[in-house]
């Protein structure tokens, strides 16, 4: 009996500390992790042109408030980037239930800064929740969605591709609203799934969606596959993931979902850097 007491405390005592440690990863700073990209394509001597990747905000769990949200944005705008491109799941929710109100979570998202803007795509819990009170909202702040719609913003194409994991991603349409655009082509979608399916010309893919397997245990690896709603293909479960001809750059989000626990998976963003092959390397 003293040994089933003992084994009892051991597990709670080992239980509670893995909360204690998950809680604190989930509210801790975003790593601003950098990739830069050579594209060929952009003529000698043009500028590199600077992306910062966030996704996963998740705002209405307890990893995420509004003033963790404003020092995240204020870490961003340090960074100068040109764009800011937001791949979805703004909020956290399900059955078309929001935990909080859109106009909360846009009022720190309005002090992005970047020259030529921010756009976004919708995640899966956008589109569990109430998507067009968010979009709305976001709208209200100047972040244009784009659901299966390109636009161009500097040197690039940006092809905003929709949550192809609600079933919501038209690559073609995406494709056919880019004609006489011009610019490199870079994806961007909340769910990195839908890169095997793109057309060999689009070399780029920002994505999210995946928090890094959020809980990944030495030894185990990721626990995010025992939740269907979690579901993703693991090859491209998290960072720069390099495809034949293709560069997929998957981040780890700053939010925590519908659990509000990190494990060996930190929230990040990516500042990410095309540049021209003769730009010098900084």
């Amino acid at each position: 009996m003293r040994s089933l007491a003992a084994l009892v405390l051991l597990v709670a005592v080992v239980v509670l500390s893995l909360v204690a440690i998950g809680l604190r990863e989930a509210i801790s700073d975003p790593i601003a992790r950098r990739i830069e990209i050579v594209a060929s394509a952009l003529p000698a001597g043009t500028p590199p042109y600077r992306v910062a990747l966030l996704s996963d905000i998740h705002f209405g769990n307890r990893a995420m408030d509004s003033s963790r949200l404003e020092g995240i944005v204020a870490s961003i705008n340090a960074a100068r980037p040109d764009l800011v491109v937001i791949v979805g799941d703004f909020v956290n929710g399900h059955n078309g239930k929001l935990e909080t109100r859109p106009q909360d979570l846009v009022k720190p998202l309005a002090g992005l800064k970047a020259r030529d803007g921010v756009v976004a795509t919708p995640g899966n819990h956008d589109h569990w929740t109430d998507r067009a009170r968010i979009e709305a909202a976001l709208a209200e702040a100047g972040i244009a969605t784009l659901a299966n719609r390109a636009v161009r913003r500097g040197p690039l194409l940006i092809l905003g591709i929709d949550d192809g994991y609600t079933h919501h991603a038209d690559i073609a349409g995406t494709i056919a609203s880019a004609k006489g655009l011009g610019g490199i082509p870079v994806a961007v979608s909340h769910s990195p799934d839908i890169a095997p399916s793109l057309p060999s010309a689009v070399a780029t893919m920002l994505a999210g969606h995946t928090h890094c397997g959020q809980v990944v245990l030495p030894g185990i690896g990721s626990l995010a596959p025992l939740f269907g709603y979690h579901v993703y293909n693991p090859h491209y479960q998290c960072g720069v993931v390099h495809d034949p001809g293709r560069t997929v750059v998957v981040t780890a989000g700053l939010g925590s979902g519908s659990i509000p626990l990190r494990i060996g998976a930190p929230p990040d963003w990516w500042l990410v850097t095309f540049r021209a092959p003769d730009a010098p390397l900084p």
